[in-house]
Order: structure tokens, then C-alpha cells, then sequence
């Protein structure tokens, strides 16, 4: 067990944590999410000893060993990668280093001889002669070959090196495994690995991320940091958003009898109870569920945005045609021969091993870049909007956010009508005057989207539209294009976002390209499939 006991944290007049107390068992994977900006990492710094509080501490039981998904991709640059995942058990670690440097002393002592027999007899117990087979096995579970695995960490790119670090810190079934965006630059097959690996795994876990397809699979309770307070729910994300919506409308609902409520949350839990019972987690899952008190559910006071997409004009039967498209960078085909007609209505997911691809593509589409050979074009009745993976270009001027976005207007100019987009991305009063170039990311995000709604475009296109927005942001987003009449080509990384959205996957490699009628969950399942991408990977 690790628990944080009256813990407070304080920047300046800003309170980020103010007396939390908060227990982690074994057993159960806890998905810590609040707002961007709550104190997510810094909490999970504060479990693993990183950052002092205040006041208060953090206690661990006697004898138990923490894992840290290491942030610091360069740290261990001068190590082999093998030895990296094997320092992830710094004790094992240890014992290893001082027994060959024992055997390598050419004086060999007899005291030397007793020590080493000692560091010899607790190399056996900790299983030490399958460290070096162990930590092959994680990394090849991760996708790293087995050429690479002697290779200095510094000969790594950054995603492998994301790989390697997230090896050590599972390595050697440490007690409580402490995970900041573990998900992130991971394909989806590694994803899947770790969320099996997370499902099988005995202890404690505690982690943050933005994949909500993720924390449903892997979390067994929430962590919700808000208001300098974190509070502990049972269930995933999902029942967590869900459950507090759904509270949240019963409090609205005054004529509503007591008893009426009571009922309705208990049919929600049966109900959300009874799909628990089909997943993969399905025994430890279901049983939670059945324990909740219908007084647990409280009402979320987290702000969603008001994102809604509307069309001012409605789309004709011609809406893009692309023939035989190719597009090469450096030498390196990203995509070769995209042949496609978008129907109406077409929610289009585009996926590949390269980002570089998707990004390109889009480019393409949006006249920022031009392709080695082939054509498309647009119907003449199309309007577009672009949401760019990188976005930078757009946020160099000194304006205020209300004159920023005035100039992405046709029509209306006036303030009240510029701020109403800004407002349903949660810049109000002062913020609208903030300065564009001084944004974060997620504000930049948050911009663009308020870009789009105003431009009532009938065809959208989203690279990465989640990347940098919190689970608030995204799921207003998620909801927001489902229920959009239009067309929609977009990728992402976002499990969740991929599979309730599209309804067409295209997926671009170097020697051609796969166009299926189909969702992300049954297209990445399909066997046949899997080895037709294999064969164009290859």
C-alpha cells in the first residue's frame, strides 16, 4: 500500500493540493485525470518522492518497491538497452554490479570470496539468472528487436527510447508501478500488449493518461484532482463520466422523487455492471461495480466545452475525389497510389505506421504541400476546415484572442458574437484578452477549435485534433463530431476517439494503401487484414 497522508502543496498564492489523504491498495489500477493544469504529474511526483510537499508525507509499506516511468529520455544514453530495463530493479541491479566487480579484482581475497557467496545467494533469491532472459522478453513485448537490444540507448530514436524506458519500469514486478502517459508515442499494438500486461499484473498501479480507451480497459477506480482536492471513485473512466453526468441531470430534475433518483443510478450501475462482466478485466471489475453505493455518485464539477459543428451549407453528392496520389520526403515513399471517392457522410479515420504520411496528406488536401504525382479535387459546393498537427503558424501576432479570431470571420464582427465561439471553449471575462502568442498548447488547440465552429465548414479535417487537450476537451470533441451531419477525414491516436467516430478506415503505407468500410476495432482485428498490412510493410 502506498498513501498520501494530509498532504498539501503550494506555488506562490496558487494551492494545488490542500490537505489530501488518499490510500492505494494491491490489486488495483487507480486512473488519476483532472484538468489540464490540476496537478496530475505533480501528484504523481509527490507518490514517487520527486517533489516535497508542504506538509504532510507519503508512506509506503515496509519492504515494497516503487516504479517510476522515467520523463528523461536521455538519462541513460551511455547504456546498452538490455542493462537499461535491467537498472529499472535498482536493487538486483546492484548486487549484479558489485559481484563483477568482485571477480574482476586480480586479488582476489577470501573475504571477497564470502562476499560474493553472499551476493551470489541473493542474486539466486531475486531470480537473477533470468534477468538478462526477462528483460529480452519485455522488450520484445514492446517492439524492440532483439538486434537492438546491445545497442547503446544514445542510438535510439525517441520513440524506441519511450519503449525502453517503459520496459524498465515494469521490469521485475516492482510493488507499485507509478505511470505518466504511458501511452504516449506507442502503436496500437504496444498499447494492447501493455494494457494485457497491466490487466495480468498483481499490484499496485497508479497512472496518467489522455487514452480513454486505456483507462476503460486498465482502471479499476479514478482519481479526480480538482479544486485542490482529489476524491477516489470506483470504476473506469467511462463509468465515472457517465455516472457524474448522470447525477448531474438528476440535480436539475427537482420534481424528480428521491426514490426515483436512487433508482435510476442503481439501474445505471446493473446496467454498466453487466458490460463490465464482458470485458477483459471482467471478474475484479464486475465486483466493484456491484459494491457502489448510489450515494458515492456525485455530480462532476469539471466545465466541458460547447463544442458544436454546424454546416452552413449542406455538402452536394461531390465531395473529393483522389487519384493515384503519391508523395515521397527525402527518398522515403510515405504513401504510394491513393486512389479514393469520399461519399457524403464518410467519417474517414487515416492511419499508418508514419505520421509523417497522415501529415503530409492533409497538407496535400489543404494546398500547404504538393504531392510527386496524382490529383484530387473537391466539389464545388465543399466549405473546409483544417485543424494542422502543428499549428504555430497561426498564433505569431500580439492580438488579443477576441481580435485573433475576429479576422476568421466572413460575417458578424462583433465582440459579443466573437466572444460566444470563444465562451464555448472556456475562455471567458479576462481570458479573451490574454495575448495568442503567450498560449499553451491546449489553449492553442482550444483556439483552432473555436476557428472551426465558426467557419461552419461542411468538410473537416483533424490531424491529431486531441493531442495537448485534456479528457474534458477531448470528450466534448469526440461527442461533437459524432454528432456532426458532415464529412469528416481525420487521425489520431486516441483508441476511443478513432473507434466511436469513423466509420472508414484508410490506411497509408509505402506501397499502397487499404480502404475498408469498417470500425477501428474491427479493422485492427481482422486477420485477413493484418496480413495484407504486414505484406505492405514489409
Amino acid at each position: 500500500m502506498i498513501a498520501a497522508n494530509n498532504v498539501s502543496l503550494q506555488f506562490g498564492k496558487r494551492v494545488l493540493f490542500d490537505e489530501v489523504n488518499i490510500k492505494f491498495t494491491a490489486g488495483n489500477c487507480y486512473g488519476v485525470i483532472g484538468a489540464n493544469g490540476a496537478g496530475k504529474s505533480t501528484f504523481l511526483k509527490i507518490l514517487a518522492g520527486d517533489v516535497d510537499p508542504n506538509s504532510g508525507n507519503i508512506t509506503i509499506d515496509p519492504g515494497k518497491r516503487m516504479a517510476v516511468l522515467k520523463q528523461n529520455h536521455f538519462e541513460f544514453d551511455e547504456y546498452t538497452v538490455l542493462d537499461t530495463v535491467m537498472m529499472g530493479h535498482s536493487k538486483l541491479w546492484k548486487i549484479m554490479k558489485e559481484k563483477d566487480a568482485i571477480y574482476a579484482k586480480p586479488d582476489f581475497s577470501e573475504e571477497d570470496g564470502i562476499r560474493a557467496s553472499e551476493l551470489e545467494a541473493e542474486f539466486a533469491e531475486m531470480d537473477g539468472w533470468n534477468a538478462e532472459s526477462d528483460a529480452a522478453a519485455m522488450l520484445s513485448g514492446v517492439g524492440i528487436p532483439e538486434a537492438d537490444h546491445y545497442k547503446l540507448m544514445k542510438e535510439l530514436n525517441g520513440n524506441q527510447k519511450v519503449r525502453v524506458l517503459l520496459s524498465q519500469a515494469l521490469y521485475g514486478n516492482p510493488d507499485i508501478l507509478i505511470l505518466d502517459e504511458p501511452t504516449n508515442d506507442l502503436d496500437i499494438h504496444t498499447i494492447t500488449w501493455l494494457e494485457d500486461f497491466l490487466l495480468d499484473f498483481q499490484n499496485t498501479v497508479i497512472v496518467v493518461s489522455h487514452d480513454r480507451h486505456f483507462l476503460d480497459t486498465v482502471c479499476t477506480h479514478i482519481v479526480d484532482i480538482d479544486f485542490s482536492a482529489i476524491k477516489l471513485y470506483t470504476g473506469n473512466y467511462s463509468f465515472w463520466y457517465e455516472s457524474s453526468q448522470l447525477a448531474l441531470s438528476q440535480r436539475s430534475s427537482q420534481n424528480k422523487k428521491a426514490e426515483e433518483k436512487k433508482k435510476e443510478l442503481q439501474d445505471f450501475i446493473a446496467r454498466f455492471s453487466a458490460n463490465a462482466s464482458k470485458s477483459r478485466q471482467a471478474t475484479s471489475r464486475k465486483k466493484l461495480l456491484d459494491k457502489i453505493n448510489v450515494d458515492d455518485i456525485q455530480p462532476s464539477t469539471r466545465r466541458y466545452p460547447g463544442i458544436i459543428f454546424t454546416q452552413n451549407r449542406t455538402a452536394g453528392d461531390q465531395l473529393l475525389e483522389v487519384v493515384n496520389l503519391t508523395k515521397s520526403v527525402e527518398g522515403r515513399t510515405l504513401f504510394k497510389n491513393l486512389s479514393l471517392f469520399v461519399n457524403k457522410g464518410d467519417k474517414i479515420a487515416f492511419i499508418s505506421k508514419d505520421s509523417l504520411a497522415t501529415t503530409a496528406l492533409f497538407q496535400i488536401l489543404n494546398g500547404e504541400m504538393k504531392a510527386d504525382s496524382g490529383e484530387f479535387k473537391f466539389g464545388q459546393t465543399i466549405t473546409k476546415a483544417y485543424l494542422p498537427n502543428d499549428n504555430e503558424k497561426y498564433f505569431q501576432s500580439n492580438d488579443n484572442l477576441i481580435d485573433w479570431l475576429r479576422q476568421y470571420s466572413d460575417g458578424e464582427k462583433d465582440d459579443v458574437y466573437i466572444r460566444g465561439f470563444l465562451g464555448k471553449m472556456l475562455f471567458t471575462g479576462e481570458e479573451t484578452f490574454k495575448k495568442c502568442n503567450v498560449l499553451s498548447g491546449g489553449e492553442k488547440v482550444r483556439c483552432m477549435v473555436s476557428r472551426m465552429m465558426l467557419a461552419g465548414a461542411n468538410l473537416l479535417i483533424l490531424d491529431e485534433p486531441t493531442n495537448h487537450l485534456d479528457l474534458e476537451s477531448i470528450t466534448a470533441f469526440n461527442n461533437a463530431l459524432k454528432d456532426f451531419p458532415g464529412t469528416v477525414l481525420f487521425t489520431s491516436h486516441d483508441h476511443e476517439f478513432t473507434q466511436t467516430v469513423a466509420n472508414r478506415i484508410v490506411e497509408l503505407t509505402p506501397t499502397g494503401c487499404l480502404d475498408k468500410l469498417m470500425t477501428f476495432d474491427e479493422y485492427i482485428s481482422d486477420e485477413y487484414l493484418k496480413n495484407q498490412r504486414a505484406e505492405m510493410y514489409a
